[in-house]
């Protein structure tokens, strides 16, 4: 099996200026080293060291202790990560949501012989762990049964320490979301501060950011062949720490200091606006920041992998299953357990997004017939319902999208292909994505193929026939959408397109459906709470909901990620590039009124609706009118709701049921039972 990189100018003009990084493993991804003699067996990746030895295995080379359950599906990056490592001919196992509370499970297989890989999951752990009002969620998708309380907060931290803990002078590598995220100085919003790099307090010795597929597999290589960690700093796609007497790379740029973010918002802005300048793999330059006496220096990221690539990776033996070993179902991986990914990254730069930081703007797109390969091995499947639930990625009518001009993408460094309006060079040509999709719902065994991932209007607006083949063959009944908000100023915030795109793309779903006989409808998805939307921009969007018959189900209300554009915004109150004032609800109180203006028809929202109404003086919404949009009195479900409110917030150490004395108990007892009133600490109390 053969992985090349893509082959194109601009991975030619990368090259020139990274030589020493511009070093490609999945090239040659089975050739030297320890090749596997024989087909791969379709098993998942062994999570005890029984599993192991029936592989033959007495030993590991690698060993993932992850956050999330094992779910050996294409859809995880456990998944991908631990079978393209398997495909090099290494040993892998795999550690699923271990006890952090000491570290015997990190020695479930014994010393790794090459390094521990930590991540804590698909998601960040404080996302994963709380809402945007900081509360605990009552489930995680990624646990089996839903279960929350398997993984720690900042998971990251505990898994690298405990790795150091268990087995001292094994290289530990940290990857994923969080760890990729978190790798320079960060605002944090659970703790309400700039934290420092997640380098210096995981102990970790490199964080590999980005999608690590190439990276990984480099790491193995060069430990394998007798190269210490500190060899791999030259690599992309990895961060690292510097000790107080290692000198800087002399052709890095200097981010502001850590103690500089922390004192200084316009500094931590700069930051950001640097940050974010060099992500473009083609043109990118080393980034170092100070944090006291130690140095975060962060690589260029990796090039972008091309179809071959994708193809390969995606066509490895996975079982498609979560590991035999849990009882209960993962919501995760039953969502999505017949999806297929078509492509990856998104040149949209939404500023809320972490996709673009995460993936890249770089569209990597897999060929039409690896995708209907597996579409078809999917209808082996006896339990497979000939519904494919979604044929997409981070974007679904991005696929095989890309400048038309490499040698301009190699110097490019636009935040967004699409905003404030598509550029010019991009291709949008929405054709192979049509051909795919009719391909693959005429394939046996498929009775309808859905597209559930996000749609980017602006792009389907350019192109009518793709519109008519989505509405008319692939919408399940409902389509969800993202169109964010409809306040021009916010959306700007966003780099989101003007609401215009939203209104025309519903306008032709309906007549489409209509002309194909199909009752289908719009869902869309709208935020709350986002930097630039104040009450008035809210209400605005209440309306809007109101006059086009929208009652969304739930309520996206903004979390600000580590990196984010958007949680820069949110943290300085400017925006970072232009420096200029953003308004931004910050207080608790506010927050809740944007979220219930959102779902302003609910009854028990009416308070908050209310009160919104009044703070902006627009008191005309509130009455019985056509264009109102809450009654003039509270109704009988909203005053039961703030009644019940009152008695959860003052039950408690608030209030204090005063015992009846009894007879039985001692003396004393009895003295402790009566003295326990509304103040049961005041002064003159009874001190026994």
């Amino acid at each position: 099996m053969q992985l090349p990189v893509i082959d194109s100018p601009a991975v030619a003009a990368a090259a020139k200026l990274a030589p020493a990084m511009s070093r490609d493993y999945l090239s040659n991804l089975t050739a030297g080293g320890r090749v596997p003699t024989g087909p791969i067996a379709v098993n998942p990746l062994p999570m005890t060291m029984e599993e192991a030895h029936k592989r033959g295995w007495d030993e590991l080379d690698v060993v993932f202790v992850t956050g999330d359950a094992y779910i050996d599906h294409p859809s995880f990056a456990m998944a991908i990560l631990g079978r393209v490592l398997e495909a090099a001919g290494y040993r892998v196992g795999v550690v699923s949501q271990p006890d952090w509370r000491n570290c015997d499970a990190w020695r479930t297989f014994g010393c790794p012989r090459l390094f521990f890989a930590i991540s804590a999951g698909n998601m960040d752990s404080m996302i994963n762990h709380y809402t945007a009002n900081k509360k605990v969620r009552n489930d995680d998708a990624y646990s089996p049964g839903g279960q929350i309380g398997r993984r720690p907060d900042r998971a990251t931290l505990a898994y690298c320490q405990r790795a150091r803990e268990a087995y001292k002078g094994v290289p530990v590598i940290a990857g994923g979301v969080e760890a990729s995220l978190r790798r320079l100085a960060h605002y944090d919003y659970w703790s309400d501060k700039v934290r420092r790099s997640i380098l210096l307090d995981s102990k970790a010795d490199l964080v590999g950011f980005g999608m690590g597929e190439n990276a990984i597999v480099e790491i193995a290589r060069r430990l394998e062949a007798g190269e210490s960690v500190k060899d791999l700093r030259d690599m992309r796609g990895v961060a690292f720490a510097l000790g107080a007497s290692e000198p800087v790379p002399d052709d890095a740029i200097e981010l502001p200091s850590y103690e500089q973010v922390v004192a200084d918002k316009y500094a931590f802005a700069e930051a950001t606006r640097i940050i974010h300048n060099e992500t473009n793999p083609h043109n990118a330059k080393r980034l170092f920041q100070r944090h006291d006496t130690q140095t975060i220096v962060c690589n260029v990221p990796q090039l972008p992998i091309s179809e071959a690539a994708m193809d390969a990776i995606y066509g490895l033996p996975y079982t498609r299953l979560p590991h035999p070993s849990y009882k209960e179902k993962i919501p995760a991986f039953e969502m999505i357990k017949n999806s297929v990914t078509i492509m990856r990254g998104c040149f949209g730069g939404c500023t809320f997004c972490s996709i673009t930081a995460h993936q890249g703007r770089i569209i990597q797109s897999r060929s039409k017939a690896s995708i209907l390969g597996e579409i078809q091995k999917m209808t082996e499947d006896k339990s497979f319902s000939g519904v494919v639930s979604d044929i997409g990625g981070p974007t679904a009518n991005m696929y095989q999208m890309q400048c038309s001009k490499p040698e301009v993408e190699a110097v490019c460094r636009r935040q967004s292909c699409v905003h404030p309006k598509i550029c010019k060079l991009l291709g949008v040509d929405h054709g192979p994505v049509i051909e795919l999709m009719r391909e693959a719902r005429e394939l046996p065994g498929v009775k309808k193929v859905l597209v559930a991932s996000g749609i980017r209007m602006d792009l389907a607006r350019t192109s009518p026939e793709y519109l008519k083949e989505l509405t008319a063959h692939h919408v399940g009944g409902k389509l969800k959408v993202a169109p964010e908000h409809v306040d021009a100023g916010t959306l700007n915030k966003m780099r989101k397109p003007k609401n215009d795109d939203f209104e025309h793309f519903t306008e032709v779903f309906k007549e489409e459906s209509q002309r194909v006989g199909k009752k289908q409808f719009i869902v869309p998805y709208f935020i709350s709470s986002h930097p630039g939307s104040d009450v008035n921009a809210m209400i605005e969007l209440a309306l809007f909901l109101k006059r086009n018959g929208y009652k969304p189900d739930a309520v996206q209300d903004f979390i600000p990620a580590p990196l984010d554009v958007a949680t820069t915004m949110y943290y300085t109150e400017m925006d970072p590039f232009t420096k200029e004032p953003v308004y931004i609800a910050k207080a608790m109180k506010e927050r809740k009124m944007q979220r219930a203006l959102m779902q302003f028809f609910k009854p028990e929202n009416y308070f908050e609706v209310r009160e919104a109404l009044r703070s902006v003086g627009r008191t005309e919404l509130i009455g019985d009118g056509c264009d109102c949009l809450i009654p003039s009195r509270p109704p009988k479900e909203a005053v039961e709701r703030r009644r019940k409110d009152a008695n959860t917030r003052f039950r408690g150490e608030y209030v204090h049921t005063i015992a009846t004395p009894t007879k039985k108990g001692s003396q004393k007892e009895r003295r402790e039972r009566s003295s326990t009133g509304y103040r049961p600490k005041r002064r003159g109390a009874d001190p026994s």
